[in-house]
């Protein structure tokens, strides 16, 4: 098994010394205390992680004020009151980007924070800063299961948003771990998700740093993505 030593050495070789790999692994870890962030935050991260899937992100921040406006900035007892052919409305304003299919899972995702909050009888941010760090795999089958299009990298990449030490399976990551046979299977199977919770619970005790620095490490070790810092 590849340790932590060898993949920072990988990285280290292909990003231009110690130096220029822990600016770029340090420089957009920013990490929050999740107690605080509000019940109509999470929805509103989830909201735009569905709706950046597959595309144009710039074009969803863009719009995202209109989201806001729309959705009255995802206020979760206002929507959960509000008739479909509201929402059918609304899923057709010039404000937002028109495909409603994705606002529907406004609907699906604010009863599934509700719903969560009243069974955990805490605010959504808490229960997610509780989840045990060490089976954070368990938190994205949760999430993908009792949501609305939250599988995949999307609930991953909006935990990742709000301030969660989240790793990520990228496409270099997964080739990382196909390469080094950590995984053998379909990434989206349980099989090959636990096996690569376990590989980071391993690199993160033998290297004390975070899943998010070590997402980054691996990925800067794996690839094409030979170019170092911009000067």
């Amino acid at each position: 098994m590849i340790r932590y030593s060898d993949v920072y050495d990988l990285a280290i070789e292909r990003k231009g010394g110690k130096e220029n790999l822990e600016r770029l692994i340090t420089s957009s870890s920013k990490l929050t205390d999740l107690r605080f962030i509000t019940d109509d935050r999470c929805l509103a991260e989830f909201t735009k992680k569905i709706f950046q899937s597959g595309f144009i992100w710039k074009v969803v921040e863009k719009k995202w004020n209109g989201f806001e406006e729309v959705f009255w900035k995802f206020d979760i007892d206002k929507l959960l009151l509000m008739p479909e052919e509201m929402l059918e409305r609304k899923s057709q304003d010039r404000k937002i980007i028109r495909n409603f299919r994705k606002v529907k899972t406004i609907i699906i995702n604010a009863q599934m924070i509700k719903d969560t909050c009243e069974v955990e009888s805490k605010k959504f941010g808490r229960f997610l800063s509780d989840w045990p760090k060490e089976d954070l795999v368990g938190l994205w089958l949760y999430l993908k299961k009792k949501g609305g299009r939250l599988g995949g990298n999307t609930g991953p990449y909006a935990l990742r948003a709000l301030g969660l030490d989240c790793f990520l399976l990228t496409k270099d990551i997964e080739g990382f771990l196909r390469s080094y046979r950590v995984i053998d299977s379909g990434i989206s199977s349980k099989k090959a998700l636990y096996a690569a919770q376990d590989f980071f619970n391993d690199l993160s005790d033998d290297s004390g740093r975070n899943f998010a620095e070590l997402s980054r490490l691996i990925a800067f070790s794996y690839g094409d993505n030979w170019v170092g810092l911009s000067p």
